[in-house]
Formats: structure tokens, C-alpha cells, sequence
């Protein structure tokens, strides 16, 4: 016989796998304890009740007395090892014990009346054991051996001796329990392998449970770093922009105020050429701003009616000579569409994809336009750039992403001007698309709705020449002293009287009247907020004038308590001729007012 044909013979003898035996234990055990017990205590009295009735046979009592005995001591025996930690050799021979010694017990009763003088008693008892034999299938099936221990001594005697015998019934029924161990031999190898198989597939179900608990968790652990980090990121950029916006505001207000000294065109020209770096810097920090703005969800937007050839023609005015130092064409074809949506962020978003565009372009030019499709307005930014991969088309609208700036030429912006359109037309619910061929340039379609009724805004903006505020009494609060004396110098050249503080207290001993308008940082020392400034002073004088607060901060926290005070938000470093033309609104709305 050949190693493997008597490996596959052997195979259902022998002892499983430690977790997978001790499971077919735990379940062999659940069973005995439950009715396996009980219901072989009840045949066996049965059993002794019948011989005694039919056949006037005490003999069967006396087997019974044993049979409970040996009963009872395996339920005590299984009671107290259930639970106990030992190896699953162990454990499968005392089950075998227990099996065996049951086994035992029934083959022994047939060997109690084989005097009898009829053969009746036999095959009532031959019938009992079957009956029992079934019943113990239905509970230890699933393991082979454990089975057959418990069959063989209970069947094989009767058998023995039936076939010694010269009795023709007695012949029958030893061959009919020769047939019956063959087959229940064959049923037990098929049902302990089926258990095994089953008991298999739950331990690889479990397994995959666990596996994906454990990758669930895993991804739950990525996503909270990524969440932290994503938070370390915001507070850095947020620290690192209001720590830079401080000395760059203090900058731009002494560039303004040092130009309208009187210079000549030497001092002049290097004063321009520090404006133009001081610009600079302060439009990547405003890129920020924007980027910490969608971030802080502060963005809210107010739609309505207007003319986009309006907007075209600013940014026109703007972009076109940009374009023209760069030796690049800017086109805008005229459009009467009018459009529904908020002119403000639309503004926004052509800026980025203008600019985009002009910085990416190295010859050609740069074309925007809009065509109706039935009720939706494309508006299209469209370039001769470098175009932009299909494999890079998603990237792009991620932070920080930049296409062939690896040395961060800071002429390319910070990589934000695409993730701030797309954080704009989610907050707009608009489509954006994008079309591209690398090399030959690209496109940037806004999908914005058709205005439908018949009143249409202008966006465009009045624009006021510099005039001096001859009178105007201006109460700065900041805790940056060259912030303070930046701004005093600027508001004092405009014609200002200005007032300086650096807390709520100090505004206060300088405040003895209601001024014409109030500057306030939102941030200042020993935790106090320009909020804190504008409460005393409203205590004090009962009234707020025209409030601005200018902050440095972009921390989405600090924007929303900023923007709840109800003031005017301004970011530092502020465009002085922003500055400007915001006071000359606020003071002509408010005089317009009283």
C-alpha cells in the first residue's frame, strides 16, 4: 500500500488542528451536557421497564443502577473540565473515555439476557442501541473517532457473539450489526468531514472579520492623523501668516506714507521697486487668506443679477498690461449675458484662472470668453500654456500642487490658486471643467446660471481719487507699536487726527469723545480681542462709530469670531488704497445716515 492511499485512509483517525478540534469539543460537550445525558438516562430506564414487564427480567435494573452511575459521573466530570484550559490531545482522550466507557456499558446489556429463551429480548435491545447510536450521531458526528469509540463497544459484542451462534436469527442479526457499523462507519467519515469543512469556513470568516477590523482601524488611524495633520498644517500656515502680515502691513503703510513725503525720482524709483515686493508678498499672504477663508467655511455667498462684460473689462484693465510685459496676447470678447450668481467670487475665481494661465504661458496669449448653452452661461479662460497631463488633471486642484516649479520660483504662486477656485465653486454650487492638450495649452470652463430677471447689479466698483479726511478724528487700536506709529503717519497724511492704543484700557484714557471711526486689531495682548475693544468702548460712549477690524490672523476660528462682531474685516497687510476708499464709504454712509 502505497504512503498516500494509506495517508487518506488514516486521515478521519486522526486528530484535527488544536482550534479546530477544541471547537468540535466545545460543541460535542454543549450537547452531552444539554440532552445527550438526559436522553440516554431515559432509554436505559426504558429499556430496564420493558425487560421487566414483558419478560419478568430484573437483570436490566441492575445494568440501569450502573448505567446512571456512570451517567452522573460524566456530567460531573464534563461540568468542571469544560471550562478548563488543556491541550486538545487531552482533551480528545478524555472524550474518548467518556464515549468508550459509555459504549461499554450498552454492550454489555445484550450479553445480560443471552440466556433468554426467546430471542425477542435481543432484538428489543439490538433496537435501543440502534435508537441510541442514531441519537449520539446527531451529537459527536463531527468527529469520526469520537463516534466510533462510542459505537464499536456498544454494537460489536452483540455482533461477536450473534455470529458464533448456530441460531439462523441469531446469524441475521449479527450480520444485519456487522451492515449497520459498516455504514455508520461511512456516515460518520462524511459528517465529520463536512463539520470540518464548515468549522474551517467559520474560523476563515472570522478570520477575514478580524482582518477587516483590523484594516478598518487602521484606515479610522490614517484618517485621524491625516486629519491632525491636516490641523498642524492649517494652525502653521495660520501662525506663520499672522506673524509674517504683521511687519508687511507695518511696511506698506510707511511705503505709503514715505511716497507722499516729497521724494525725488531716484528715491522714487527704489521706493516703487520695494512696493512692488512688499505687493508681491502681500498677494501670496491673500492667496492664503483665501485658502484659510474656504477652510473656515466664512464664505458665504450672495448671489444675484449682473452684467459680466462688466467684470471682463476690469480684470481687462488689469491683466491686459500684465500680458503685454510678458510679450502674450490678452483677448476678451464682449458679451451682453448677464448671469445669477455672486459677482464677488466669480471675480475671485477668474482672477486665479487668469492668473494661472498668464504664469504657465510662454508664447501666444490668453483668451476669455462666454457662450450660452440654453440656460447656463460657460464662461471660459482659455491659454496656449503648457497644458496639463490627463494623468495630472485631478492633482492640480490639490494644496500646493504645482506643475514644473520643483525649484518654488515663488513668480509661480504657492500652488493654491486652483484648489481656492474649486473650494469657490463648491460654496457657489457651480461646475467647473477643465480641457487640456499638453503642449498646446488649455481650458477652464465656469458653468454659472443665466440671470432670468430683468434687474441686472454692475459690478463696477467706484473708484475714488486719494483725498485728504481734513478732521476726521481715527482711534487705532493695535499692540504692534511700529503698526501704530505706521498707521498714525498714513492717516496723518491724509488729513487725519488720529489717536493711538495698544489695549481696551489704554483707548479708553485716550478716548474722551466719540471718534469719527475706529481701526482695531482683533488680536492683541493678554488675550484681549478687538471684539473686547469695541464692548468698553460702547459701554463707555453707548454708541460704536464706523468700525474696521484688521487682522493678521487666517486660523478658521479666529475668522469666524472676527466676522460675527458685525465690523468691517480687513486682512493685514492691507492695500492702502483699499484702506482709503473703505473709509471714505464707511464715513459717507455714515454721515448719510445721521
Amino acid at each position: 500500500m502505497s504512503d498516500g492511499l494509506a495517508g487518506q485512509m488514516l486521515a478521519p483517525w486522526r486528530l484535527p488542528e488544536a482550534r479546530l478540534f477544541n471547537e468540535q469539543a466545545k460543541l460535542i460537550t454543549q450537547h452531552l451536557l444539554g440532552v445527550g445525558i438526559v436522553g440516554a438516562s431515559m432509554l436505559g430506564l426504558f429499556c430496564a421497564l420493558t425487560l421487566y414487564w414483558l419478560f419478568d427480567d430484573r437483570t436490566g435494573f441492575y445494568w440501569l443502577a450502573c448505567s446512571w452511575v456512570l451517567n452522573g459521573a460524566t456530567y460531573v466530570l464534563l461540568r468542571n473540565v469544560v471550562h478548563r484550559t488543556m491541550t486538545a490531545s487531552r482533551r480528545f482522550w478524555l472524550l474518548v473515555g467518556v464515549f468508550a466507557s459509555t459504549g461499554i456499558i450498552w454492550g454489555v446489556l445484550p450479553l445480560l439476557i443471552l440466556d433468554a429463551s426467546s430471542p425477542i429480548p435481543l432484538l428489543l435491545i439490538m433496537v435501543v442501541i440502534i435508537t441510541h447510536g442514531a441519537g449520539t450521531f446527531a451529537i459527536n458526528a463531527s468527529s469520526m473517532p469520537l463516534y466510533c469509540a462510542y459505537i464499536y463497544p456498544a454494537v460489536a459484542p452483540l455482533m461477536i457473539v450473534s455470529l458464533f451462534s448456530s441460531d439462523p436469527l441469531m446469524l441475521g442479526l449479527g450480520g444485519l450489526c456487522f451492515i449497520y457499523l459498516l455504514c455508520m462507519t461511512m456516515f460518520a467519515s462524511g459528517a465529520q468531514q463536512a463539520a470540518r469543512h464548515s468549522l474551517q469556513l467559520q474560523f476563515t470568516n472570522l478570520e477575514l472579520v478580524e482582518q477587516l477590523r483590523a484594516e478598518s482601524e487602521q484606515r479610522e488611524l490614517a484618517r485621524s492623523e491625516a486629519v491632525a495633520a491636516n490641523r498642524a498644517k492649517s494652525s502653521f500656515l495660520a501662525a506663520a501668516s499672522h506673524d509674517l502680515r504683521q511687519p508687511l502691513h507695518a511696511l506698506g503703510l510707511f511705503l505709503e506714507a514715505l511716497g507722499r513725503s516729497g521724494i525725488n525720482d531716484r528715491q522714487q524709483e527704489m521706493l516703487d521697486n520695494a512696493a512692488a515686493v512688499s505687493a508681491s508678498a502681500r498677494h501670496m499672504l491673500n492667496t492664503l487668506l483665501d485658502y484659510s477663508r474656504l477652510e473656515a467655511g466664512v464664505i458665504e455667498p450672495a448671489p444675484c443679477g449682473f452684467r459680466l462684460q462688466t467684470l471682463f473689462s476690469k480684470l481687462e484693465r488689469e491683466f491686459g498690461p500684465q500680458a503685454d510685459a510678458q510679450g502674450l496676447v490678452y483677448r476678451c470678447r464682449d458679451t451682453v449675458l448677464a448671469v445669477d450668481t455672486d459677482p464677488s467670487l466669480v471675480e475671485l475665481i477668474l482672477r486665479n484662472l487668469i492668473s494661472n494661465a498668464l504664469r504657465y504661458t510662454e508664447q501666444g496669449g490668453v483668451l476669455v470668453a462666454c457662450r450660452r448653452r440654453g440656460a447656463m452661461a460657460h464662461i471660459e479662460v482659455w491659454d496656449t500654456g503648457i497644458g496639463i497631463a490627463e494623468e495630472n488633471r485631478q492633482a492640480v486642484f490639490q494644496e500646493f500642487f504645482q506643475l514644473g516649479n520643483p525649484e518654488r520660483d515663488r513668480r509661480k504662486g504657492l500652488g493654491l490658486g486652483l484648489a481656492i477656485v474649486q473650494g469657490l465653486c463648491s460654496a457657489l454650487g457651480v461646475e467647473l471643467e477643465l480641457a487640456s492638450v499638453p503642449g498646446k495649452g488649455s481650458v477652464f470652463r465656469l458653468i454659472v446660471p443665466v440671470e432670468q430677471g430683468g434687474v441686472v447689479s454692475d459690478t463696477r466698483a467706484l473708484v475714488r481719487p486719494l483725498a485728504n479726511f481734513d478732521g476726521v478724528s481715527v482711534l487705532v487700536v493695535d499692540d504692534d507699536e511700529a503698526i501704530r506709529v505706521a498707521m498714525s503717519e498714513l492717516l496723518s497724511s491724509w488729513g487725519c487726527r488720529c489717536l493711538v492704543a495698544d489695549s481696551a484700557a489704554s483707548a479708553l484714557q485716550v478716548c474722551s469723545a466719540l471718534p469719527d471711526l475706529l481701526i482695531v486689531d482683533y488680536r492683541l495682548r493678554d488675550g484681549q480681542t478687538g471684539a473686547d475693544v469695541m464692548a468698553a468702548l460702547r459701554e463707555r460712549l453707548g454708541v460704536l462709530p464706523p468700525t474696521f477690524i484688521i487682522t493678521g490672523d487666517t486660523a478658521p476660528d479666529r475668522l469666524r469670531e472676527a466676522q460675527s462682531t458685525g465690523a468691517l474685516l480687513l486682512h493685514k497687510p492691507v492695500d492702502t488704497t483699499r484702506l482709503h476708499d473703505a473709509i471714505s464709504r464707511a464715513l459717507g454712509a455714515h454721515l448719510a445716515a445721521r
